[in-house]
């Protein structure tokens, strides 16, 4: 394709682009498209402007609905980049050297990965994940780590595996520590996930581990989902950032939930 396109074709043919995608950078479209980057620029605000498309960080998403609809792993992961990462080596702290540790799928959990991949002195670990995406982020730890991705069918928005056949190994083994992220953590309604496949998987894990612990950047905080994961009795610790409200986090703890705030 050229910049010969007319442009409301080439506009059309982005914006199914990105249907099908859900996510699509701007890099990516003006290689696809064969014209500059400045093109596609014009091309996604003018879309913008119609209602049709939501500009992000290096790219665009379909316009939809915002409350409480599930966002691609790829736009989550630059959201709250800074404090996740903060979440995630406060969280990559507590695990030794020999321990066995389960993962659930997500951005938050992917920033543990990579935080427990830096760490040099870990030798030994082993990582279960129903996260692809995750299992990505521990690969270069290979062989320190022994890495096991368990099986089941693939979810698009996550890169997560899940039922049928997605519970499998979980149930049939027992870990040291779990780490979730979630979509909610609200005092009376517990950890809540978007979508309720994933949000299974999540209790899978959390009855095979001994340590759960769930990591959740501070927007998280007094949101309910629809999928319930697990009340707040469930769990021994969240992680969130330094952002959190200090209101929802005295009643998280009158719980008797356990808070660390990550800097």
């Amino acid at each position: 394709m050229t910049e010969s396109m007319p442009t409301e074709v080439r506009r059309e043919r982005m914006l199914g682009m990105l249907m099908e995608q859900e996510f699509a950078r701007v890099a990516e479209l003006a290689e696809a498209f064969g014209v500059s980057s400045v093109t596609v620029r014009a091309d996604l605000d003018a879309l913008e402007e119609q209602g049709r498309i939501r500009r992000v960080r290096g790219g665009a998403v379909v316009a939809g609905p915002a409350p409480r609809t599930e966002p691609s792993f790829e736009l989550s992961l630059g959201t709250a980049a800074v404090e996740k990462a903060l979440i995630a080596k406060a969280a990559a702290r507590l695990v030794g050297s020999g321990e066995s540790v389960m993962m659930g799928a997500g951005t938050t959990t992917a920033y543990v990965a990579r935080e427990l991949v830096a760490r040099a002195d870990l030798t030994e670990v082993t990582v279960f994940t129903n996260g692809l995406r995750t299992a990505l982020e521990l690969e270069p730890a290979l062989p320190r780590f022994a890495v096991v991705v368990t099986g089941g069918s693939l979810r698009r928005q996550q890169h997560s595996l899940v039922d049928p056949l997605g519970g499998k190994i979980i149930e049939g083994i027992r870990v040291d520590t779990v780490f979730l992220g979630c979509g909610g953590v609200h005092p009376d309604a517990g950890i809540s996930n978007v979508n309720l496949p994933d949000a299974e998987m999540k209790q899978r894990m959390l009855r095979a581990a001994t340590r759960r612990i769930v990591v959740a950047d501070s927007s998280k905080l007094g949101v309910t989902c629809m999928a319930p994961i697990c009340p707040l009795s469930e769990i021994d610790l969240l992680i969130t950032g330094e952002a959190a409200d200090p209101g929802l986090v005295a009643v998280l703890r009158d719980r008797g939930l356990k808070v660390e705030l990550a800097s």
